[in-house]
């Protein structure tokens, strides 16, 4: 009898379970309109790179989280000339706001929903701020579904650490990294998180990217939905 290889599913949340850039996007603009200060997609944009960079440094073990979250609005207003607010104002309403609204992609809902009802383990590994994701996880009803939620706040590290995965796997009894799949978009924080932690990966890769880092990526999707398909091709060995 044919048995799936994978029983679990590690799933990033921004930007894959979820619509980072389009919460981002309605933060950022409800921060700034808040505060008097205009707003357009240029700015947006800039606030974007400017902040994929910080969290990039965190991953890589040059800053703390709490340098991520002052420190991309100190960048954004120097390079924007921004002098009548302070980054220590807009920080706050920028974070609260980021937990106010969720987007899903691909009906990923649906996606976990089903998948659970098959019998799989699922479970989310995020680098994002506790306050924001648990109240993202609570809103959007992924709590209930999920056998699981692991923020690197309350981890002590971030992704893609192998101390991380780590830390997860010793609050999931009876899981084996063999059996375990972690999907997501980031190939610094998802993929070389997964091979750290040696588990198989599968990056979402739906604008058709380049591996610029050449990681030896286990699988790759366009859609969401793909992921059923490719999860009953998986045989254990």
């Amino acid at each position: 009898m044919k048995m799936n290889r994978f029983t679990t599913i590690l799933w990033d949340l921004d930007q894959t379970i979820l619509d980072f850039e389009k919460s981002q996007d309605y933060a950022l603009r409800y921060s700034f309109d808040k505060l008097g200060l205009e707003i357009d997609d240029e700015k947006v944009a800039l606030y974007s790179a400017i902040n994929d960079s910080y969290w990039k440094r965190l991953e890589r073990g040059e800053i703390s989280k709490e340098e991520v979250l002052l420190g991309r609005f100190i960048t954004l207003f120097e390079k924007l000339n921004i002098t009548k607010v302070l980054p220590q104002e807009i920080q706050p309403i920028y974070q609260d706001a980021l937990g106010n609204v969720f987007f899903f992609q691909d009906e990923a809902d649906k996606l976990i929903e089903s998948l659970k009802k098959k019998g799989y383990h699922q479970y989310v590994v995020t680098n994002g701020i506790n306050k924001t994701q648990s109240k993202k996880m609570n809103l959007s009803g992924l709590d209930k579904l999920m056998d699981g939620v692991f923020i690197s706040e309350l981890m002590g590290y971030p992704k893609p650490k192998k101390e991380y995965f780590d830390a997860c796997f010793a609050q999931m009894e009876g899981i084996s990294r063999a059996e375990c799949i972690l999907v997501g978009d980031s190939l610094t924080s998802d993929m070389q998180g997964g091979i750290n932690a040696n588990v198989a990966t599968c990056w979402y890769n739906p604008k058709k990217q380049e591996n610029y880092l050449n990681l030896p990526v286990d699988y790759e999707i366009r859609n969401l939905q793909e992921l059923p398909k490719l999860l009953e091709q998986t045989e254990r060995k």
